[in-house]
């Protein structure tokens, strides 16, 4: 019985941990060394896209309350504020807030997108304003 879930390999059946161009081209050392770093970013980008699963059940949720009272898909308001605390969270992570805002702004604009599709299919596609 396979799990699933960050740490597992169920759908990374066709990944290749070792796959290099580097292979063959630097001690074997440092690609061993090179290989056990990857493995823990590989795991990170794993966490990663499960977190963002997370994420987005959680803002199809929101999406969805929105939709059953009308309200916008954006919420501009808040869209700034989340910035702000995210540029403040990077700097503490030693992450450049720049990166960490646009970022950000790619999730808000894909959540967004997902609101007005709820929102569309819920009320027949008299949707809120989208701002």
């Amino acid at each position: 019985m396979s799990q699933t879930g960050p740490m597992s390999n169920s759908s990374d059946d066709e990944f290749d941990p070792r796959a290099s161009s580097l292979s063959g081209k630097v001690a074997d050392d440092v690609m061993a060394e090179l290989l056990a770093m990857r493995s823990s970013i590989d795991n990170i980008d794993a966490t990663l896209v499960y977190l963002l699963a997370e994420r987005f059940k959680a803002t199809q949720r929101v999406g969805h309350l929105k939709a059953e009272h009308n309200l916008p898909p954006a919420d501009p308001g808040r869209e700034v504020a989340q910035i702000a605390r995210l540029r403040r969270l990077a700097e503490d992570a030693h992450l450049d807030p720049a990166f960490a805002e646009k970022f950000l702004n790619f999730i808000i604009r894909e959540v967004i997108r997902h609101h007005q599709a709820i929102s569309q299919t819920r009320n027949g596609g008299t949707d809120a304003a989208a701002s």
